[in-house]
């Protein structure tokens, strides 16, 4: 039974606390991403990224694998405050996919003004549970 559907039991069992704790923590890790994206901190941004060759990012160009070169994307398509705009998402779910694992559905916009237009879409996270934290090891945005 889930977590969710067990909300009338007055105790949580283990399992389900111990996932609630994973959710608090993912949810805690995407909203220190936006703020340092907020802030125009791209390393900030990129911090629950796994730091990786084999991190896979799937975006409008297609894939590309590392942490380094996310990054370089990143500065690359967004290389000011201006460009960056302000950035919100919406998370839409998030699911257990084992005992390490977590997919993460959600949405996000970036509100940004002059020359450039505002941009939204759709993106997938798998989580995984390294060295003690949570970390993404896949994102698609489109």
């Amino acid at each position: 039974m889930a977590c969710q559907e067990r909300a009338e039991q007055v105790e949580p069992s283990p399992r389900c606390s111990t996932w609630d704790q994973d959710v608090a923590r993912i949810e805690e890790r995407m909203e220190a991403q936006e703020a340092a994206w907020n802030a125009g901190d791209l390393e900030g941004f990129m911090e629950p990224y796994w730091q990786s060759d084999s991190l896979l990012f799937v975006g409008s160009r297609g894939p590309s694998f590392g942490w380094d070169t996310t990054l370089a994307n990143y500065r690359k398509s967004y290389p000011d405050a201006a460009a960056m705009g302000k950035l919100t998402f919406g998370v839409e779910g998030i699911e257990p996919a084992g005992p390490h694992h977590a997919l993460m559905l959600g949405s996000w916009r970036l509100d940004r003004t002059g020359e450039f237009e505002p941009l939204s879409g759709w993106f997938s996270l798998v989580w995984e549970r390294r060295d003690g934290d949570w970390v993404i090891i896949r994102d698609h945005s489109s």
